[in-house]
């Protein structure tokens, strides 16, 4: 039996290596600069280096590009309806739609003419609507496909009661999420009446899926329920050079400053 140790331990190793070849988790490497990017519902990456947005299809395809000289770089990208992606440019307080081809979709909007010089938030909302957080008055307003406003929170810090310097928003299923990393996620429905808080400090931004947050925090990725209050986390690959982490069925993308990468997760 001793002579046959040899062959079995080789065997034996030989499986295990297989195992971790298996345990490997897929990659696709997508070679685009990029400043930050996002996802849409359908797998579809939108990346941003200054004023060019780049399109790419699923499998890590270049489809299409769009960017606008004159309005200077794009501070946001809401991609939630890939039929009308919304473009943010802050410099200039205005905002483009664009259509799954990256095409103008409709006009762009001025929230200066609209009467709202100071916006520092925009997110896209149902039914073609969008949402605005205005520095000035520290008030949500959305708007509808005209652009005329149909709901609003009034002055936060007074409905509130306390100091808000939230750095990001998005609405799902109705609610309004606003992140302000230093007391939580305050949630708003659609006419802006306010909901509840969720605890969840120091976040650059999330993403929202049914009652299911998803964050990074710290060298980890979490998801968090909100009616459970339960949060679950797992150690992320790139903790320290990746500079921004979205997830979307089982799978998550990490953004370089030269690179986007897709793994299982």
């Amino acid at each position: 039996m001793k002579v046959f140790r040899p062959y079995l331990f080789f065997c034996y190793a030989l499986l295990g290596f297989s195992f971790m070849l298996k345990d490997e988790p897929d990659r696709l490497v997508v070679k685009t600069k990029l400043d930050f990017f996002a996802t849409d519902n359908i797998g579809n990456i939108y990346t941003v280096k200054e004023e060019e947005l780049m399109k790419y299809l699923p499998n890590g395809k270049l489809f299409s590009r769009y960017s606008n000289l004159k309005l200077g770089n794009i501070t946001s990208v809401d991609a939630t309806n890939p039929l009308k992606v919304l473009l943010y440019y802050r410099d200039f307080q205005q905002i483009v739609f664009l259509d799954d081809q990256l095409s103008l979709n409709s006009s762009e909007v001025s929230l200066e003419k609209l009467g709202y010089e100071q916006s520092d938030l925009v997110c896209a909302g149902a039914n073609n609507s969008f949402w605005i957080y205005n520095k000035q008055n520290n008030e949500l307003v959305r708007f509808n496909e005209s652009s005329k406003k149909v709901a609003f929170t009034g002055n936060l810090k007074q409905v509130l009661q306390t100091e808000l310097n939230p750095n990001f928003m998005c609405e799902h299923n109705g609610y309004l999420y606003l992140n302000c990393p230093e007391t939580g996620i305050y949630v708003f429905d659609i006419f802006g009446a306010f909901s509840k808080i969720i605890s969840i400090k120091n976040l650059k931004q999330f993403q929202v899926n049914e009652s299911i947050l998803y964050y990074q925090k710290d060298s980890s990725f979490c998801s968090y329920d909100h009616r459970l209050f339960e949060e679950a986390c797992k150690p992320l690959p790139y903790a320290k050079s990746g500079l921004t982490y979205r997830y979307k069925e089982n799978k998550l993308y990490v953004g370089f400053k030269d690179s986007l990468v897709i793994i299982k997760f």
